[in-house]
């Protein structure tokens, strides 16, 4: 019995079946995304292991209908070189299915339409039997594809692996399981963890960083995926060093220089230095193959299914429902703004989409930036994470919306990226007016999208942070500002 996994392309998911080859069994006990190669290829590895009939064990071989050895197609990548054992494929209503088995592995190829992307194989026979499981069904391997591409990161063959430590760090035990190196520094500007800096000596020349997870912030970070991201970038020398993970947290190197603030980052001399590290960012091609998606409006989605419906304090709980849009009016602009901004026709790259003036380190010895936090990195559109910075202008803890960029600075800010992004791309330097008011329009919209996002993450903060910040009244400031701004920038419209 082999499995086969296909894409269904009228249901929009994947499906699993299982088909009879006499007694021999397969089944695969893991399986992974491993690369899309064009918008209609998928490669999935999955490990696999042969039982007979009667519990008799085999060695996994392609089925006896199965066409000689082939000589797969040119792919880009190098695993393709290893596909050179025996391969089969099937026409199915919605689906072609390309199946290549490895040595002690089985490897799927989608075409996720009816006209094959690669030649048929010359003497390919029917399957003898397509006889359904009598097994119970199981679950899918992946819950849709829509899920996958947004969250799918491709890390870049060669990077090392970071070390896992099962220890968890907790103020209750500072020694630890391996003793703390002191003197530290707590820093206090962060409002989603803990932040300690580690250093040797009187001064703070050799430091690491010690970062501790906020209390319930897994409901809203994806631990694996920030690690994906921090490997990727680092892999580009867009950051530190990370140095290993644990339970609660990870730790990493630290970045010499100054964490900038709102009136820093309006100096051309600098607002330029940004513009070009975050093309840089967005230029990294870290999909492997895949058409990106953008994750936001399923973050939302998420967000939104984990805000609070009521407060235990009271002068909260009367904050609350004076302040905060009820649940439907919430609904109902998510879907206004994903039908609206979906359309904008801005692309999908690889995004900080936090870049707060704190997560800027300029060194002014070295004439430039990097960020650092990438816990909510991902696939995003690329001016959600232009516009979420311009939100940022206003500052954190005493936010002032009068210092959202004017618009010439913005033109500025974006010719600078459009220059920097066109050469990281190769595609040359020249940018256009029209390119400017293109991206001008569309980053502002995109930034109603920023204020409800962060909108909706401060109402669960609120609910479970232990940290000293009004995070609630950081909401009310958001959404106020959103519906303000709702107004202004919904006027504006893309040149012809």
């Amino acid at each position: 019995m082999y499995l086969k996994i296909t894409f269904n392309q009228q249901q929009s998911v994947f499906d699993q079946q299982q088909f009879a080859d006499d007694d021999d069994i397969t089944t695969v006990a893991h399986a992974e995304l491993h690369s899309r190669i064009s918008p209609n290829i998928w490669l999935l590895v999955g490990r696999g292991k042969a039982i007979g009939g009667k519990g008799r064990k085999k060695i996994v071989q392609p089925p006896a209908w199965a066409p000689p050895l082939l000589s797969p197609p040119p792919l880009p990548h190098p695993l393709v070189w290893r596909l050179s054992v025996a391969g089969f494929a099937t026409r199915v209503t919605t689906t072609t299915t390309a199946l290549l088995f490895l040595p002690g592995s089985l490897l799927l190829l989608f075409l996720r339409r009816r006209r094959c992307l690669v030649p048929w194989p010359l003497g390919l026979r029917k399957p003898r039997s397509l006889a359904p499981s009598s097994s119970p069904p199981r679950p899918p391997l992946f819950p849709s594809p829509a899920s996958f591409m947004a969250n799918y990161i491709h890390v870049p063959s060669g990077s090392p692996e970071v070390p896992k430590l099962d220890i968890v760090v907790s103020e209750e035990d500072p020694s630890g399981r391996g003793g703390v190196i002191v003197p530290s520094q707590v820093f206090t500007d962060g409002i989603t963890n803990k932040l300690i800096g580690c250093y040797v000596g009187e001064e703070m020349n050799d430091v690491v960083l010690v970062r501790i997870y906020g209390n319930k912030t897994e409901l809203l970070v994806d631990r694996e995926e920030e690690v994906k991201s921090f490997r990727v970038l680092q892999a580009h020398g867009c950051a530190p060093q990370l140095y290993c993970t644990f339970t609660n947290g990870l730790c990493y190197e630290f970045m010499q220089g100054e964490a900038l603030d709102p009136e820093h980052v309006c100096s051309p001399e600098i607002f330029c230095l940004i513009a070009r590290q975050l093309a840089k960012i967005h230029a990294i091609h870290a999909h492997n193959g895949w058409i990106p998606k953008s994750n936001l409006w399923l973050k939302l989605g998420k967000y939104f299914s984990l805000i609070p419906t009521e407060f235990a304090d009271k002068e909260l709980q009367k904050r609350f429902l004076s302040d905060i849009p009820n649940p439907q009016v919430l609904q109902e602009e998510m879907a206004w703004m994903k039908e609206r901004l979906s359309n904008l026709g801005s692309p999908v790259v690889l995004c900080h989409n936090d870049l707060l003036c704190k997560n800027i380190i300029y060194n002014g010895k070295q004439g430039d930036v990097k960020f650092i936090d990438y816990e909510y990195s991902g696939y995003n559109y690329l001016a959600y994470d232009i516009g979420n910075h311009f939100n940022e202008f206003a500052g954190v803890s005493e936010v002032d919306y009068s210092l959202y960029p004017s618009r010439k600075l913005q033109e500025q800010w974006l010719r600078a990226y459009l220059e920097a992004y066109k050469e990281y791309k190769g595609f040359g330097t020249d940018v256009t007016e029209k390119e400017v008011e293109v991206l001008y329009v569309q980053v502002n919209q995109f930034a109603l999208a920023s204020h409800f996002f962060w909108g909706l993450w401060a109402l669960i903060q609120a609910k479970y942070s232990t940290i000293d910040f009004d995070f609630l009244g950081y909401a009310i400031v958001r959404f106020n500002q959103y519906f303000k701004m709702k107004t202004e920038v919904m006027t504006l419209t893309l040149p012809e």
